[in-house]
């Protein structure tokens, strides 16, 4: 059995729910939270391995790319861009990394790139569809 799903490709924001809960939680800026309110991110992955680089593509040029190792700490950063240490790791077909105020989990789910990020008992999930 494959350890890890292949992940790579690049995918479109399609919908999320309970945004505005998270970001409240998490006390993203409100520039950030309207900037981000159903935004068109493209989300680019390269997978080799256990070795990824994943960048996300905002509208109006901004790109955020976390490059990481599975099981291994490296230097990342958060939607709110505040940068920290996490090591990313693989359960069940899942990357989990834990952020500062949020544990964050992506999986790819009928082709789609599925992610979920808890933040004391509020989940926000985000759907992208798979469009290269």
């Amino acid at each position: 059995p494959k350890a890890a799903m292949a992940f790579s490709g690049k995918y479109e924001f399609e919908g999320d729910e309970n945004y505005d809960a998270f970001v409240q939680k998490i006390g993203l800026p409100s520039d950030k939270v309207e900037m981000g309110r159903n935004c068109k991110i493209v989300t680019e992955v390269v997978q080799n391995g256990n070795d990824f680089t994943w960048t996300q593509h905002f509208p109006g040029g901004r790109t955020t790319t976390n490059t990481f190792t599975v099981g291994k700490e490296a230097d990342m950063e958060t939607m709110g861009g505040k940068r920290f240490k996490a090591t990313v790791k693989m359960e069940d077909g899942k990357l989990v990394a834990d952020f500062p105020n949020y544990r964050h989990t992506s999986e790819i789910c009928g082709g789609k790139l599925v992610e979920i990020s808890t933040s004391s008992g509020v989940v926000y999930k985000r759907t992208s569809k798979k469009i290269a």
